[in-house]
């Protein structure tokens, strides 16, 4: 149980609802920001406003799956008002609390930093990446069949990257029936892809062994597919770009080419936002628990 534990949640989207809904349960005293047209109602929650005063009192600060912008701007659809997180905010946090969010952009980092507030990135977590590989993996699967003319089964399929996000993808689209071939750096993933059955290539190969592709799913957050490599894809192919932002594919080339490209970061809170929540909630949950009990302990 959280009693007596002081959790503010601000902005977010309905990933963020199931979070507040777990620690509500878990007896947490929580402070909503950002959720004034909500229509539902959580008992035993505040709402307040963006005041730092209350700050000083909070033992974990959770903001959505981007922290904010480069100018601190917390995004949320729950609310009309602009939620901008300030000098004044961090500052005013106790020294032992904790920010938590999916990915922190530099703002937020160098605001942590300055104050010498540890800032928690979920998304860097293995297991929550994993997990929500699983959601990515589906809506990707869902944006192919509704962006294409054919069949996924059977289809030439390409994955790029073969990490959290990659396997899963690969393994879904061997699951229904594709052939699918996976591009790959390391050595010792290239031996597994070869023991799971995939068609495994080295990156540098890319150019060549896109010629007669259907579907290409990029996980790799840097630029791979270049205009050299949309030269060679087949006008009808579709490339989906489950990379972050800016994704990792050229994308002005591909209009200019006619192949259709799609970035689909944050697929997890799009497709399953339920699912997706829980899986934050769990480990959110289980890491507060765990440094809660760690500070009563030092107590």
């Amino acid at each position: 149980m959280l009693t007596g534990l002081q959790v503010a949640f601000i902005g977010g989207d309905a990933r963020q609802l199931e979070v507040i809904h777990k620690f509500a349960e878990l007896d947490a005293s929580v402070t909503m920001v950002g959720f004034d047209n909500l229509q539902s109602e959580f008992s035993g929650v505040n709402k307040k406003k963006l005041e730092p005063d209350w700050f000083g009192d909070l033992h974990a600060l959770v903001l959505p799956a981007v922290g904010t912008d480069d100018d601190g701007v917390v995004d949320t659809i729950f609310s009309d008002e602009v939620l901008r997180i300030t000098e004044d905010h961090i500052g005013r946090l106790p020294k032992q609390a904790k920010v938590y969010t999916g990915m922190a952009k530099p703002f937020l980092k160098g605001l942590c930093a300055k104050f010498d507030i540890e800032l928690v990135e979920l998304f860097e977590r293995d297991d929550v990446a994993i997990y929500n590989s699983i959601p990515t993996a589906e809506g990707a699967l869902m944006m192919a069949i509704q962006n294409t003319d054919i069949t996924v089964h059977g289809s030439r399929s390409m994955v790029l990257g073969m990490g959290r996000t990659g396997l899963t993808m690969a393994r879904t689209l061997q699951g229904v029936g594709a052939e699918v071939k996976v591009g790959i750096r390391r050595p010792e993933h290239f031996a597994r892809a070869i023991e799971m059955g995939f068609d495994a290539f080295y990156l540098h190969e890319l150019a060549d062994r896109v010629k007669n592709i259907d579907l290409l799913f990029n996980t790799i957050p840097t630029m791979i597919v270049t205009a050299q490599v949309i030269a060679n894809i087949p006008h009808r192919a579709l490339i989906i770009d489950l990379a972050s932002r800016p994704g990792g594919t050229d994308f002005r080339y591909a209009e200019k080419r006619g192949v259709k490209a799609m970035l689909a970061p944050g697929l997890p809170g799009i497709v399953a936002p339920k699912t997706a929540g829980r899986i934050i909630a769990n480990t959110l949950s289980q890491l507060i628990l765990d440094d809660f009990k760690n500070g009563r302990n030092k107590e």
